[in-house]
């Protein structure tokens, strides 16, 4: 299958290029830059320039694939709205260009945007809290009635592994400028995690065999207790470990104090029943602990 990848050179798109290449699937990757294309070209992927916000780049690609994988988005918290809206018409855009043949399109949301503060299942309809992000769902799913194979694929907050640039490196920066690792409260609020390697196989799966209308949550651990996160950063840092008031979490924390507070765990039941998906890669203490979070802090 000649698979069209949107976020290739990102943490989670490169490992999916690899798995798709590693399945004998042909790979053509975006790529913003020539950077990009060159890293796309090294591990055996073909680069079609462009972005999320070219339009005739994204119609393009899809126009001339059997299948695409929807993983690339702009994360500028100071810009939700803008990158919301930029996300919505690449979804639009790629459907338009699928519609009709019953070409597979996997559209990356999240669980975190599904039901914070109890458990959250493949059966539930994203809400967010007024997230601008929770639109891409309706407008993704309303393609699977107009000939597209089209499956919703959310990862966790923490999608961990070597290479991370996401929520837990933010932590571990905070906790060397603070002088304590924190954690909010009790810490008893659950984030889900999956490794990014569990979470590429599970693209592969919905892409290759999923009906259209699906739905699959990518977690493989239902929910960490923050207080975890923060007690074993604290352990490998040689920092002690403390509470954080939620009032003082914003001071403490800075933009991450909100993500960071919240209650998100989430069920991958359905999605294992469904596709037969069952993560192999260490859960995300088990990462932390390997050590490799803690040197790429250190040299950066």
């Amino acid at each position: 299958m000649r698979v069209f990848v949107t976020g290739a050179t990102g943490f989670i798109g490169s490992a999916i290029v690899a798995e798709l290449i590693d399945a004998d699937h042909e790979v053509v990757g975006l790529a913003r830059s020539d950077a990009g294309a060159a890293a796309l070209g090294a591990v055996g992927a073909t680069p079609h320039r462009g972005d999320l916000g070219d339009l005739e780049s994204l119609r393009s690609g899809a126009d001339a694939a059997d299948g695409v994988i929807h993983c690339a988005y702009i994360h500028d918290f100071s810009q939700m709205e803008m990158a919301a809206q930029t996300n919505n018409r690449a979804i639009e855009t790629l459907g338009a260009a699928l519609e009709g043949s019953d070409r597979p399109l996997v559209v990356t949301s999240g669980t975190a945007l599904v039901a914070p503060g109890r458990l959250a299942t493949e059966a539930d309809m994203a809400s967010g809290g007024g997230h601008p992000r929770v639109e891409s769902e309706r407008i993704a799913l309303a393609l699977a009635s107009r000939g597209v194979r089209l499956s919703i694929l959310r990862p966790p907050p923490s999608v961990h592994g070597e290479g991370d640039h996401g929520f837990v490196p933010v932590l571990i920066d905070i906790a060397r400028t603070r002088g304590v690792s924190a954690y909010i409260g009790e810490g008893s609020n659950r984030w889900p995690a999956v490794h990014r390697l569990d979470a590429a196989r599970l693209y592969r799966l919905a892409l290759e065999s999923v009906p259209a209308g699906t739905v699959l949550h990518a977690v493989g651990e239902e929910g960490v207790p923050t207080r975890e996160i923060a007690q074993v950063i604290g352990q490998h840092l040689d920092l002690p470990v403390v509470s954080i008031d939620p009032d003082a979490a914003s001071d403490h924390f800075g933009w991450i104090g909100a993500f960071f507070g919240l209650d998100v765990p989430a069920s991958s039941a359905l999605t294992r029943e469904r596709t037969g998906w069952e993560p192999t890669q260490p859960g995300l203490i088990a990462d932390l602990a390997e050590g490799h979070y803690f040197q790429v802090a250190a040299a950066a």
